[in-house]
Order: C-alpha cells, then sequence, then structure tokens
C-alpha cells in the first residue's frame, strides 16, 4: 500500500509541476480540427484516442521542460519552487514519466491510423526540441507555438489521413494561427522573467526587444493569427456562428492586451491564463455549434 500511495503522491506532483490544466490552451483548436474533418462529432473511439494522444504528448513534453530546465528554474525566483529544484521530484522519476507519457502517445496514433503512427516521431522530436531553444535563439517562442500549433493538423489527420486538397488547408490555417497566438502569449508571458534572462544569458525576444516594441509584436502576432482562422470559413463554407466566435475571439484578445502595459505588468497572469483559456474553448463550442446546426 505504501508502494501504492507513494506512486500516485509523485504522480500528483508530477502533473502539478507540469499544470495539467494548461492543455486547455491547445486541446479546443485540436477537437475542433477534429470536428471539421468529421464534418460532425468524432466516434467516441476516435474522441479517446485524440484526447490521449494529445494530453500524453503535452504531458511529456512539460516534463522534459522540467527536467531539462532544472537548474536554470533554481536560479529563478518564480520557479525555484518547482518540484526538481526543491527536490521534490528525482531526475529518474521525471524520466519514467517522460518515457510512459511519449510511448502513450505513439500508441494513440497506432490506434488511429498508420498515418499518424508514422508521423509519431516527428512530433515528439519537435515539441521535446523546444525545451533546448531559450539557450540558443531567440525564435524560441515560435518553436512553443508550433509545437502546440501541430496539433490541429494531426487531429484532422487522425480523422481523415486521404490529404485532399483543398480541405486539408483549413486545419493547416488553425494551425498558423495556433502558432502565432501562442508565441504572442509567451512572449508575453516571458515578460515577468526579463531579468533572469538577462543574467543567465537566455534567449527571450522581450530580452532584446524590450517591453514595448515585443507588446507590439505580440499584437501584430494576434492580429494575423485571428485573420488566420478566417481560413476555414472560406475553405469549408462555414457559417455565421463561426464567425461570431471569432468576433468574441478578437473582443477577448483586445481585452488581454489591455491587460498589460510596458509599465503596468500587474495584470499579466490574468491575461496569460484567463483570456487564452476563454480564447481557446470560445473557438471550439462556436466551431462546433456552427457544424452542428448546418448539419
Amino acid at each position: 500500500m505504501g508502494l501504492i500511495r507513494n506512486f500516485f503522491e509523485k504522480l500528483g506532483l508530477i502533473f502539478k509541476d507540469i499544470k495539467l490544466a494548461h492543455s486547455v490552451f491547445a486541446l479546443p483548436f485540436a477537437l475542433l480540427s477534429a470536428f471539421l474533418a468529421k464534418n460532425g462529432i468524432p466516434s467516441p473511439r476516435e474522441f479517446l484516442w485524440i484526447l490521449l494522444a494529445m494530453v500524453s504528448a503535452r504531458s511529456g513534453a512539460m516534463a522534459l521542460n522540467r527536467l531539462l530546465d532544472a537548474e536554470i528554474d533554481a536560479h529563478n525566483p518564480r520557479t525555484a519552487g518547482r518540484m526538481m529544484p526543491t527536490g521534490k521530484l528525482r531526475k529518474a522519476e521525471l524520466a519514467l514519466f517522460i518515457i510512459i507519457a511519449y510511448g502513450l502517445f505513439i500508441f494513440a496514433a497506432f490506434k488511429l491510423n498508420r498515418l499518424c503512427f508514422y508521423l509519431s516521431p516527428l512530433a515528439l522530436a519537435w515539441i521535446s526540441f523546444y525545451s533546448l531553444t531559450k539557450r540558443f535563439t531567440r525564435l524560441s517562442h515560435f518553436v512553443l507555438g508550433m509545437s502546440l500549433g501541430i496539433a490541429p493538423i494531426g487531429a484532422w489527420l487522425a480523422i481523415d489521413p486521404s490529404i485532399q486538397f483543398p480541405a486539408v488547408l483549413a486545419p493547416a490555417f488553425i494551425s498558423g494561427a495556433v502558432l502565432l497566438w501562442v508565441a504572442g502569449f509567451d512572449i508575453l508571458y516571458s515578460f515577468q522573467d526579463l531579468e533572469i534572462d538577462r543574467a543567465q544569458n537566455l534567449y527571450s525576444l522581450p530580452r532584446f526587444l524590450g517591453i514595448k516594441n515585443s507588446l507590439r509584436l505580440c499584437r501584430a502576432l494576434h492580429l494575423i493569427s485571428l485573420a488566420l482562422l478566417l481560413g476555414p470559413y472560406f475553405l469549408l463554407e462555414l457559417g455565421p456562428v463561426y464567425l461570431a466566435g471569432l468576433g468574441i475571439i478578437a473582443g477577448l484578445l483586445v481585452y488581454e492586451h489591455s491587460l498589460v502595459k510596458p509599465d503596468d505588468l500587474s495584470r499579466l497572469d490574468l491575461a496569460f491564463f484567463n483570456m487564452n483559456g476563454y480564447i481557446s474553448i470560445t473557438f471550439f463550442i462556436f466551431g462546433a455549434m456552427d457544424i452542428l446546426i448546418r448539419r
């Protein structure tokens, strides 16, 4: 019993450290992509394996990030309380979790279809690569964006691996939107580590651009991201409900950027966690409603 209790205690610490709830950022975009590929509701089997693939890949990648960044985190007051710097988790425990999570992802891809299975190692290689990028490139925010951005394409291929043009361009537009959206809010989030990045010689864009110029870049990225979400509307002939969702997302983005000012970052957490969660959920709800109404 003690061994089992210890196992679940460690698992709970890992899930807390990798912020499992943050799966909400990319998951709704992937699920709507599956709805669009199906032109309706995916089967319970498809839904289960897509969900497992998404959560396991994200969890494994985040655990790898915690493992590789343990020393960096230890010197950052914001992250010094994480499980690796405090010694609550050991490297071997995180490594085992990563192996299991990545194994579950490959298994889920196998259960979906052959194409997803063949592409799964490439997806894992890319999302694992992100954890190293802040050490040598200012584009790390965009690598993270692409790590989440491949999810809508993956979910589409999980439902329809035939790659038929022009329909398959719809998830590509969604993936591009997620890439720029995530890169933008990751730049915002990195404001709080600006001095730490300078001290540790880490390559975040705000370190080189400053907060004011980084804010301008974020606004541009989010504007382009919103424009890209019009792609599925035209390609798949979606309806007014989908457009209404984009209108709400536009309002949420405007509000998100109103919360962060160069001389006032006190509401950064609200802008990062709450607004971006609302944006992804809004996209899924209105997109799914549009599909179901048109059926």
